[in-house]
């Protein structure tokens, strides 16, 4: 049986016990303790060595690849005196799992005047001639490929945008930070990226009458000397003159700095082998690149490619195409990047523990992912209770704390489908659509920097709030948003376009937001972990070409309309005009009657649009298991996959198939059994961060922790201009902020971008220190007609009563026997003096006080576990 770490309590709960033991009442303003104490689960320095290696397999066939996997008789061609080429061998194992082998088997060329084999697996040309490739593993297990050798001692022509720019790229120089950036660096500017061939070139050979490089002796170039750091260079040493890349930057001097035939081919894709791989923990893989060109010619470009692994916990990479995994399960994505290019491969790191037994599925979200766990051999933490459901699901749903009636009544329910009725109680009440009014108002950028533009704010935070109250259909919801047209007093949404004024920024928002793809870089150069193009870029802004404004009903608003114009706009780089067109589609047929916003709500809400479902339901499941299947959840691209494609389609799929309705993709994700999961470890499951075989903890928000203070306090908020009690989590835009320190520590965004980055919930030394010293907290912990006063002058129920009443306020259960003695005992300690004599009786309102206090302070109360 697999044994969980501790009791769910017990983990998160009498820890109060040990921070309150010796604090007597008066000493509780200057107690600071360390932030760690807010980190329910510390796994940075946790591996998987409890979990033994499987042994390795025996190997019953080798496999070597030079070319694409789709070419079944693989041979191996070398051209030129600098064809070299990378080798990958793999071992199949009996199981059928393929390992690396490149670096532990021993190459044989036949005949041996033909290339030579460094112990990297690079082969490099000899002497023309045909052959083989021979291949043997320690234990006497061979193979062969085909050898082609030709023009052995001729060089290649050297193509300036094929060959030299990547070795600029794969050095940095064209870096943002170096001679990438938009003015250049120290006089010497190239494109960044090396996406302008033709500019660096020009740079390069021409300016500053071609100082950089010296034809007659090539090692004596300003390029070289500065590059090798032989004489002093601002960005260091960036070339070794022992690599292939400096002595082919020599040839191309030596040759005149030839830029290359206007017929050259020029790369049309890149390929990465192997494109996927399961691989054993602490072992380590050789990729090969392939770019494929316009004439249909392959060539290997792994020595001149970029490599970048997506988690640094799990993987690392170098510079040669190898890639090293740690000590830690999980999946992992090396993006791989060569000139424009961008490609994926994609390693599985099982733990390989025995999952004997996984709770029953309850609909595909539990298939998915348990599916998952068996692959990887990750058990799965048991079912949580009731009480750590019942908070659970009504901070994520209501964002707010279950009521001591609430916790009584469900957890004395027997009703076998309790929790499905909760959640259905919880998706239908209106505490939902404040919790996501609040979420997406502050993404819409609902922001009020005047004072004369209240009335919008507080109009458009209501449209937010009644769209989810009545379940408006998301794609409804985001339609009216992008084609806003008329006054805020009658079409609310137009106050969107009171913050996004430019094109460049509703163009980024509607991207990064309802798509999840981040196209800011492409405004100036081709994206460079992406395939969009700065065409893409102003195609997809020149929906917003015809927003036209003029002067509202009230001062400070204006009325939004369609100008009647022909829909385009230019790209700032070729200066050519580019007709609207969605993400990967042709351009849009438009009148200038037609308001081309309309039809990009049509493409953008289509059923089989790529992005619109995945982005929404990405975001979704990052708000209720605290981490999305893609990471971060709005950067949804190629070379960033998700830890489960699989589900992330089908949850997709399923949104279109509903409807887009928003509340049934709540209950599908709160009613799986994988949301349910208890957040405490198991024996093997402790390392997991990524494959939700237990729930991830996540500080509450400050709005919801900053209610929940009140409502345990027993306390009333104040806002300015709002009545009395009036919920943080309500409150409609973020001119709040500035009159409340504990929203702006805790993390309340300023509705200044559509990242969900700009809200906070990490944790920090200033947020402890308030809520344990600060005097707001204090008076309402004191305060005379708060929770704790309540309590100690209530004469009609016991003492237990009491302390179980303010358990299920504060954790939504009851207190254990141990606690619950502890409790009791405080409530009749005498505190010491510093002389060590008893001083005067602590009363029993100063002992609520201070249990009310300690239990404020608790990992337990402050995260949704």
């Amino acid at each position: 049986m697999i044994k969980p770490a501790t009791n769910e309590r017990g983990r998160f709960g009498a820890g109060w016990l040990k921070l309150f033991a010796f604090i007597p009442g008066a000493a509780r303003l200057s107690i600071a303790w360390s932030t760690a104490a807010f980190s329910l689960l510390c796994l940075s320095s946790v591996t998987a060595e409890e979990v033994p290696m499987p042994a390795v397999e025996r190997i019953v066939s080798l496999q070597v690849q030079v070319e694409s996997e789709s070419i079944t008789n693989q041979k191996l061609h070398l051209r030129g005196s600098d064809g070299r080429q990378q080798l990958l061998v793999s071992a199949r194992h009996e199981s059928g799992i393929l390992s690396d082998i490149t670096r532990t088997v021993t190459f044989e060329v036949s005949p041996a005047s033909l290339a030579t084999v460094d112990k990297t697996g690079i082969i490099s040309p000899l002497a023309d001639g045909k052959g083989t490739l021979g291949v043997k593993t320690k234990d006497g297990l061979s193979t062969s490929i085909p050898l082609i050798v030709e023009n052995a001692e001729t060089p290649n022509p050297i193509n300036f945008a094929n060959q030299i720019v990547p070795i600029f790229t794969k050095n940095g120089c064209n870096g943002g930070g170096c001679h990438g950036k938009s003015s250049g660096q120290n006089g010497f500017k190239l494109s960044l990226l090396g996406f302008e061939p033709g500019e660096d070139f020009e740079h390069l050979v021409k300016e500053a009458r071609g100082r950089r490089l010296f034809p007659a002796s090539p090692e004596r170039s300003l390029l070289l000397v500065k590059g090798a750091a032989i004489v002093p260079h601002g960005g260091g040493k960036r070339l070794d003159p022992n690599t292939d890349d400096y002595r082919l930057l020599v040839r191309w001097i030596a040759q005149g700095m030839p830029y290359g035939k206007t017929n050259d081919p020029s790369v049309a894709r890149i390929e990465v082998l192997p494109k996927e791989r399961t691989m054993r923990r602490n072992a380590d893989q050789q990729l090969l690149v392939l770019a494929h060109y316009t004439d249909g010619s392959v060539k290997d470009v792994t020595r001149s490619a970029l490599f970048e692994a997506n988690d640094k916990e799990l993987a690392k990479t170098y510079e040669n195409g190898r890639v090293e995994v740690f000590d830690r399960p999980g999946d992992v994505a090396v993006m791989v990047r060569y000139q424009t290019f961008a490609s994926v491969f994609r390693a599985t790191i099982p733990l390989g523990a025995p999952v004997d037994k996984v709770p029953p599925s309850r609909n595909f979200v539990d298939d998915l992912v348990f599916k998952k766990l068996k692959a990887v051999g990750m058990p799965p933490s048991d079912i949580c209770d009731d009480a750590t459901f019942l908070r659970r699901v009504t901070l994520d749903i209501a964002g707010r704390l279950p009521t001591p009636e609430e916790t009584r009544g469900f957890l004395e329910s027997k009703e076998a489908d309790k929790r499905d009725q909760r959640i259905n109680q919880l998706v239908d009440s209106p505490d939902y659509a404040d919790n996501f009014a609040n979420k997406w108002s502050s993404l819409l950028r609902n922001k009020r920097q005047e004072v004369n533009q209240k009335r919008g704010t507080f109009a458009f935070y209501s449209w937010i709030r009644d769209s989810f109250a009545e379940n408006k259909p998301y794609n409804q919801f985001v339609s009216e948003i992008i084609a806003a047209s008329g006054e805020i007093g009658e079409n609310p949404p137009v106050a969107w376009y009171r913050q996004v004024r430019e094109m460049n920024v509703q163009l980024e928002d509607t991207a990064q937001l309802f798509l999840g793809q981040r196209l800011q870089c492409a405004q100036c150069h081709h994206h460079p972990f992406e395939k969009w193009s700065q065409n893409d870029y102003y195609s997809f802004g020149a929906f917003f070409s015809t927003v036209g404004r003029k002067p509202g009903v009230q001062p400070g608003e204006e009325i939004i309309y369609h100008k009647r114009a022909a829909a385009s706009a230019t790209n700032k780089k070729t200066k050519l005009s580019v007709k609207p067109a969605g993400l990967g589609a042709p351009p849009a047929s438009l009148t200038p009657d037609d308001d081309p916003r309309l039809a990009l709500t049509e493409w953008l809400t289509a059923r089989q649009n790529p992005f619109f479902a995945r982005s929404l339901v990405n975001r979704y499941w990052k708000h209720f298991f605290n981490r999305g299947l893609v990471e971060p959840e709005d950067d949804l691209r190629d070379t960033n996959p998700a830890t489960n494609p699989e589900l992330l389609d089908a949850l997709a799929r399923h949104f279109v198939e509903s409807g887009f309705d928003l509340k049934d993709l709540v209950r599908t994700m709160t009613r799986s059994q994988v949301y349910q999961l208890s957040a405490i470890p198991n024996q093997y499951n402790k390392v997991d961060k990524q494959l939700y075989s237990r729930f991830y903890p996540k500080r509450l928000t400050a709005e919801v922790l900053y209610d929940a203070i009140n409502t345990v306090t027993k306390s009333d908020s104040k806002f300015e201009g709002l009545p009395v009690g009036y919920r943080a989590l309500q409150l409609p835009d973020n001119s709040f902020n500035a009159s409340s320190y504990f929203l702006t520590v805790f993390g309340r965004p300023e509705s200044s971008s559509s990242c969900e980055c700009e809200r906070s919930q990490d944790a920090s030394l200033a947020q402890s220190l308030h809520l344990l010293n600060s005097k707001d907290i204090q008076d309402k912990i004191a305060s005379d007609k708060g929770r704790a006063a309540f309590l100690a002058s209530d004469s009609s129920n016991s003492e237990e009563y009491k302390l179980k009443e303010l358990y299920s306020w504060i954790y939504s259960r009851e207190p254990e026997a141990k606690e619950l003695d502890a409790a009791k005992r405080t409530l009749q300690r005498k505190p010491v003096s510093k002389d060590g004599k008893p001083d005067e009786v602590l009363t029993k309102r100063q002992a609520y006080e201070d249990i009310l206090w300690a239990l404020l302070n608790t990992k337990e109360f402050l995260f949704n576990h």
